[in-house]
């Protein structure tokens, strides 16, 4: 346990999230602390607590005030070493903030494991057995993960990803040119992890894969489409999973649309009025989940199944299934125009 400034980590009451994102991405706390003018303690804001949020209906542009948790654990700052680690194992916390009697943000106790190496015990499955069809003839002899965006595979990119993140142990689902996938990856040798392969006999669909999935498996395990491009941190991922004790999580992006004409309200021949050039906000599914080995049971043998039949047939067992925004950078690049942007844009948004 060590005792360290908190200042690094602070952001004052009415800073928009925007403006505290950089803290709350930042090792070792991934938080924020929140004060007020005279450095007291007002709350803490996770990466949890932030996409809370965005469920609710706010955005980026709000205070820090909205999203944050306004009764975090503390201490005095005068609380013993034996008590404070006694209390840090009560509550299963990896950090402590110590205050004053006047409630002043004065110190903080962090756990000596958040210094370690981060790595991740969970499986990442990567679904990269798919055709391509709409971005034929760059598909014709290539496959869509193996695409390139600046000269690398988008496969490589997710997979360099997610071990920035932590995770070593990789299943890939490949049917299509298969070859090339399995010859340009190998085993993960080259990359210092470990990868196998799902080979789909027949196409199974964005979930059907799933069933490939040696019966070893016996934790959440992350679940990506090999088509996207995004700056989500998949440890936030994991950790909003764990929180919310869901049998799966899928991750989901804004979707904004505006009719560009005025929209004619009607009530029968009746004019009702005008909405002018009306803007609709939908969430869409973002492909990236964490799935839980009990659903694996769900899955019928050499069927082809896709997510979200998948994810219905886990409610209508009366599971939970938990919904994670995505406010980060992310794209689909399963258009010739969705590949052109990701050309233009992934060197720009920053690595």
């Amino acid at each position: 346990m060590e005792r360290i400034d908190p200042f690094p980590y602070t952001v004052h009451s009415g800073t928009p999230i925007l403006e505290a994102l950089k803290k709350v991405n930042a090792p070792p706390l991934y938080a924020a602390l929140i004060v007020d003018g005279d450095n007291r303690l007002c709350g803490i804001l996770t990466d949890g607590d932030l996409r809370r949020g965005l469920l609710d209906g706010y955005d980026l542009g709000n205070a820090v005030d909205i999203f944050m948790k306004r009764d975090p654990t503390t201490a005095p700052a005068s609380i013993p070493k034996e008590d404070a680690n006694n209390l840090l194992k009560r509550k299963d916390l990896s950090w402590l903030p110590l205050l004053s009697e006047l409630g002043e943000l004065k110190a903080l106790l962090i756990a000596n494991f958040l210094h370690e190496e981060n790595n991740i015990d969970n499986a990442a499955v990567i679904m990269a057995g798919g055709k391509g069809s709409r971005l034929y003839p760059l598909t014709k002899d290539c496959p869509k993960p193996m695409l390139k965006i600046n000269g690398k595979p988008i496969l490589e990119i997710l997979i360099e990803q997610c071990i920035q993140a932590g995770f070593s142990n990789f299943y890939i689902s490949v049917n299509y040119l298969k070859e090339q996938i399995i010859d340009y990856f190998g085993h993960g040798e080259s990359m210092g992890i470990s990868i196998d392969y799902l080979i789909e006999d027949i196409p199974l669909g964005t979930a059907g894969s799933l069933q490939l999935l040696p019966k070893t498996i016996n934790k959440p395990f992350l679940a990506l489409n090999g088509d996207l491009l995004t700056r989500f941190d998949y440890r936030h991922l994991m950790q909003f999973h764990a929180d919310h004790n869901s049998s799966a999580t899928i991750c989901v992006r804004e979707h904004v649309t505006q009719i560009p004409f005025g929209v004619v309200q009607t009530d029968g021949h009746r004019l009702i009025g005008f909405d002018e050039k009306p803007t609709y906000r939908q969430l869409v599914n973002a492909g990236v989940y964490v799935i839980e080995p009990s659903v694996l049971t769900y899955l019928e043998p050499n069927m082809p199944t896709d997510m979200p039949s998948l994810l219905g047939k886990v409610q209508a067992s009366g599971q939970e299934v938990m919904v994670c925004p995505i406010h980060e950078y992310w794209l689909d690049i399963g258009r010739p125009d969705a590949l052109y942007a990701a050309q233009l844009e992934w060197i720009s948004v920053g690595r």
